[in-house]
């Protein structure tokens, strides 16, 4: 009942540490201590490389595989990588934003995988709902796949499957409430637990970071392409989706898989990307100040423009609400680099080309946009009524 987004930047600045999230840790430990309960982790592709600052590691250390033996020494009974369904975002997003453009249909689309942002639409810019992308988020995408498709292969009643999600964000801990987010009563995502709440919980339990066994994703939701990683950071959305895109309407690969003029910690960027024989208007905007000056361009009359992504957060994820407190802009500037440097080391770079992705498609989902996808990684929003007090 708040007009509140969610973003929860207010804790990252308040001068007497006064505010903090609404903790799950003890949801999560009761479901960890559950026999009955199969417990799932699955973890954003920010917090690899953000967590290790709060145990005295540089900012930008990506922790990755210390960080999945971690959740498996908590007691998680599988943990699986946020980052393949940002592959599988850039599937149904990419696909949504080519039938938006050959029909003409309410352009420009809107990306939706930052909650706040999403919140922030819906009460504010009404007249632009329609813009926003469908598709879920990584996040709820993951905790639609593995409650509704994952548990039944394992044979597993998806009441007793208890997820929790890593994430660098509070707004991400609203979404997972949201009711969309609950078909028929059964919640994709049960806890959300942002990165300080991880390192919390880590703590209490006594876990010895430098002693943590590295270990890896577990399968299938494991393999991710570097594509879905740098997700973290602003700019990554558009990358991967452009790439994807060009594949979609081409066959071939874009010539060079980085956009560097997309990148960067400004408010704001801006492109003009030839995607086949189409030239694409796009922009990048992170922080709800910059987010708020473009749609008032928009509103305004302003049409070059085929398709934004939006990030609540200053930087993106990588400077999350949920994120360490207290940082300089240098070291979220460290994060982001450590994200580009996976995606420049990665094997695997582009969505369209991550074959698990693609064995999904094959084995449950049918194709991008069709019946059984829409029905499970798509989602709708409503106006909601602004609350001033």
């Amino acid at each position: 009942m708040s007009s509140c987004v969610n973003c929860g930047q207010c804790i990252k600045v308040c001068p007497t540490g006064a505010l903090a999230e609404k903790t799950y840790i003890r949801e999560v430990l009761a479901a960890l201590e559950d026999p009955e309960v199969v417990a799932v982790a699955q973890h954003a592709p920010a917090v690899s490389v953000t967590l290790g600052e709060l145990f005295g590691l540089e900012a930008g250390s990506d922790i990755d595989g210390v960080m999945v033996g971690a959740l498996r020494t908590l007691g998680f009974d599988y943990v699986f990588d946020t980052s393949f369904t940002a592959d599988l975002t850039i599937m149904e997003e990419t696909s949504e934003l080519i039938h938006r453009i050959k029909t003409g249909e309410t352009l420009p689309m809107l990306t939706s995988c930052s909650p706040g942002w999403v919140k922030f639409v819906e009460e504010f810019y009404l007249e632009f709902l329609p813009n926003v992308s469908t598709c879920k988020s990584p996040q709820q995408m993951m905790g639609a796949v593995v409650k509704r498709f994952w548990a039944e292969r394992m044979g597993l009643d998806p009441a007793k499957v208890f997820s929790v999600s890593i994430m660098p964000c509070t707004a991400k801990k609203c979404e997972a409430e949201r009711p969309e987010m609950a078909p028929e009563g059964l919640p994709d995502v049960d806890a959300v637990l942002t990165t300080r709440e991880l390192a919390q919980l880590i703590r209490q339990r006594g876990l010895d970071m430098a002693a943590v066994r590295p270990d890896t994703a577990d399968t299938p939701f494991g393999e991710r392409s570097s594509a879905g990683k740098i997700f973290g950071a602003t700019g990554g959305v558009m990358e991967a989706a452009l790439c994807t895109a060009h594949f979609m309407l081409t066959g071939n690969e874009l010539g060079d898989l980085t956009i560097p003029p997309l990148r960067g910690l400004n408010g704001r960027e801006e492109a003009v990307v030839k995607v086949g024989s189409a030239e694409v208007g796009v922009a990048v905007v992170s922080g709800l100040v910059s987010a708020r000056e473009l749609l008032d361009e928009l509103r305004n009359g302003r049409k070059d423009l085929h398709f934004i992504e939006v990030m609540a957060c200053p930087g993106g994820c990588i400077s999350g609400g949920g994120q360490p407190i207290d940082v300089s802009p240098g070291a979220v500037r460290r994060r982001m680099q450590a994200l580009y440097r996976i995606d420049e080391g990665a094997a695997l770079r582009t969505s369209h080309t991550n074959a698990s992705v693609l064995r999904l498609y094959e084995e449950f989902l049918g194709e991008p946009l069709g019946h059984k996808s829409h029905e499970l990684l798509h989602t709708h929003y409503a106006a909601r009524e602004e609350v001033v007090r």
